[in-house]
């Protein structure tokens, strides 16, 4: 674990200030001080400039967004959105996610005891990867070509792409965590309408999931949903892992669909890369394309290895684009990737991989040139 990380919890709430700062001082290396708002949190930043602040999106006085902007545009620190789970809550978090926070938790459930327990793990393990994470000024993007063909709206996609596709498919599975909101969101937007189905794990709290997927559906020209038992991978389509759930790969009856299931954190996570990764690596085999992207800590290094152990191709995002270059290297180092890769260069490299795999995949998606 890092040390020395200072935190800034900046939450009106005095009872969420106190579980925040309980939770997060059993991690031995991690100090807090708190604010009431954004204003006296400003001041707490001149006299001691923190690590990583953990922020409340709806207060008084300036509002968290307005804060969010103003630390990204002038002094750029990690920011961790602490959020309610109401409709509201999760849509304006994922704008502070655009905005340049690198991750989301779940506020506490003020007197649910089980919160003070996989959830709270989750939220230091969060914080912690926050203090190394590589943030830097945000600046105006100009729409993606991608984004620029999802605009035209859904009459982009293929007619029957997300309701056909057998188990000979190839499937893409990509693991991410600390700054994988806005790593998924550049590399799904890149996705063909024909793209191979792929499934998503991003460590992101229960009632999370929905709505980002949602968001990723309207920008990009895939369909994008948060995966429900029994939902088919197939092309043009990726399914996303609901927080909270463990995602699984099955193949049976001549097509490829999804299990979702309960239990115990696996390399303390719930939903985790590893069990997505190893489901893969057991269903598809040498037909799957694995991808390992930002984030703290190992979780799917040990899926990835079985992964490419099956035959599958398997790629790492480098450091360089990375917020935390953790997973990927936890990856590297085990021996489970095949190439290391920017993400810039990461949709190109991805589908140039799956249309040469066995199967169908090399009749059906275009074959780009290579990564420049």
């Amino acid at each position: 674990m890092a040390d020395g990380i200072h935190v800034l919890v900046v939450d009106d709430s005095a009872v969420v200030r106190q579980m925040l700062t309980e939770i997060l001082v059993r991690e031995r290396s991690v100090t807090v001080t708190v604010a009431a708002n954004p204003l006296i949190a400003r001041d707490k930043m001149l006299a001691h400039r923190p690590s990583v602040i953990v922020l409340d999106l709806e207060m008084p006085g300036m509002d968290g967004l307005s804060f969010l902007d103003s630390v990204m545009a002038t002094d750029p620190i990690p920011v961790v959105v602490c959020s309610g789970l109401a409709a509201r809550g999760t849509e304006t978090a994922l704008r502070a996610m655009e905005a340049g926070a690198v991750a989301v938790v779940a506020k506490p459930k003020v007197g649910v005891r089980g919160f003070l327990h996989d959830s709270a793990l989750m939220l230091r393990e969060t914080v912690v990867a926050a203090a190394s994470a590589q943030v830097r000024p945000r600046a105006a993007r100009p729409p993606s070509r991608a984004q620029a063909v999802a605009a035209r709206g859904r009459a982009a996609r293929p007619a029957g792409a997300s309701i056909s596709g057998t188990a000979g498919n190839t499937v893409v599975a990509i693991g991410a965590s600390t700054g994988g909101t806005e790593a998924l969101r550049r590399l799904l937007e890149e996705m063909p309408p024909d793209a191979p189905g792929l499934v998503v794990v991003q460590h992101m709290p229960e009632g999370f999931t929905r709505a980002f997927a949602e968001r990723l559906d309207r920008g990009c020209r895939i369909e994008v949903k948060e995966a429900e038992p029994g939902d088919r991978v197939v092309p043009g389509r990726a399914l996303v892992a609901p927080g909270n759930r463990h995602l699984l790969l099955r193949s049976a009856g001549g097509a490829d669909t999804v299990e979702l299931c309960d239990g115990p954190l696996v390399s303390r996570h719930r939903p985790s890369v590893d069990v997505l990764f190893r489901s893969v690596a057991a269903a598809a085999g040498p037909r799957a394309v694995g991808v390992i992207l930002t984030g703290m800590g190992d979780d799917g290094a040990d899926g990835l290895l079985e992964m490419k152990r099956a035959g599958a191709v398997t790629l790492a995002q480098d450091e360089a684009s990375c917020v935390v270059f953790g997973m990927p290297k936890a990856a590297i180092e085990r021996g489970g990737v095949d190439r290391v890769v920017g993400l810039d260069d990461m949709a190109t490299l991805l589908l140039r991989e799956a249309a040469s795999l066995p199967g169908d995949g090399g009749t059906r998606f275009r074959r780009p040139g290579p990564p420049s």
